[in-house]
């Protein structure tokens, strides 16, 4: 692929998908693949994304022996109705039940995934689904707001306005801005505090692994549809991104990976839209550094209005977005964009 190519890693993430549908021995055989074509550094911080409900006994051992010090648990919300209505299978006391055993196993860093915007949902319901994420005491929480699309059955009655698949039990969007909102002013005062623009965690339990894509680090993705970021074998470009094939018949037929050449002006755009997802936002210096002071000569205007618009928080060198930015974060990432910077 043209890109730097090291094979000592301290991260590994399965998920996209519900990885625990598999047979405990298909995991094994996994991390096995990795640890023998891979260096673990003995501190790696090994994820597993997991449903709740389907981490029965056999999948909870062979973690154990495979290393898995993490779980992700897709629960959307404590609210059986709106987990439903999303496709969800598990209970309230399913997600309760699996934190305790986790716990019970040695795995202790456990993040809870919830949405806001789902069907049914409520001022009051939300409030009750942000409660039991806090009383239950995991030290990190993921929150996204619901993202409409065609690619979805939900997202395609939504488009149409139709009212299959509970669509028109949607909140309408400032309630669901409103409900996002809520759950960062409650999860930041009960010591859950945001780190970037949907995650949230207690001291010393940030998703190491996640920060590598907004920092731009090195990263390599295997399995249908999987994306990967190396950094550039020569000065030809500064980076190297490429995807395998999105379909599961192109995949197994061994399709070659779509590739793509990053160059400085690219690489530029992608430091601010991935880094401002962060609340240590962009440090303007390192930009400096990397692509030369012409360049934030040249974003000053566009860093001016929207720091009068109020979007982003622009103090000395380092800019972050401020909460109304974080609501409209991609018309803020549209703004760097090709904005008047030429490298």
């Amino acid at each position: 692929m043209g890109g730097r190519f090291d094979d000592e890693v301290d991260t590994i993430y399965l998920g996209g998908g519900t990885p625990t549908v598999l047979e405990s021995q298909q995991l094994e055989r996994l991390f096995v693949t990795v640890k023998q074509n891979f260096r673990l550094s003995a501190d790696a911080e090994v994820t597993v994304e997991c449903a709740p409900g389907t981490l029965n006994d056999s999948v909870l051992e062979a973690f154990l022996r495979c290393g898995v010090n993490r779980v992700s648990l897709g629960v959307q919300s404590f609210i059986n109705k709106e987990a439903a209505s999303v496709g969800r299978l598990h209970k309230n006391g399913t997600v309760l039940d699996d934190v305790d055993r986790l716990r019970r196993a040695g795995i202790a860093n456990i993040n809870v995934d919830l949405i806001a915007g789902l069907p049914h949902q409520t001022k009051e319901s939300w409030g009750v689904s942000r409660q039991r994420a806090i009383e239950l005491g995991v030290p990190h929480v993921s929150v996204y707001m619901l993202e409409v699309d065609e690619d979805s059955r939900l997202g395609r009655e939504l488009i149409a306005g139709g009212t299959r698949y509970h669509a028109h039990f949607v909140p309408d969007e400032d309630a669901s801005a409103s409900f996002y909102e809520m759950a960062c002013a409650e999860l930041d005062a009960a010591g859950v505090c945001q780190y970037e623009i949907s995650n949230f965690a207690r001291d010393g339990f940030v998703s190491r692994h996640n920060l590598k894509y907004w920092r731009r680090q090195p990263y390599l993705g295997f399995g249908v549809d999987a994306h990967s970021m190396l950094i550039a074998a020569d000065d030809q470009c500064e980076s190297i991104r490429f995807s395998t094939a999105d379909s599961l018949e192109q995949y197994m037929a061994g399709a070659p990976p779509a590739r793509t050449t990053v160059r400085a002006q690219a690489a530029l755009e992608e430091t601010f839209f991935l880094g401002l997802r962060l609340t240590d936002g962009v440090d303007l210096v390192d930009v400096r550094a990397r692509f030369g002071d012409s360049v934030v000569a040249a974003l000053r205007p566009t860093l001016l209005e929207l720091a009068q618009g109020g979007l982003i928080d622009h103090r000395g060198d380092r800019i972050r977005l401020t909460p109304r930015g974080r609501l409209v974060s991609n018309e803020v990432f549209e703004r760097f964009l090709g904005a008047n910077t030429v490298i």
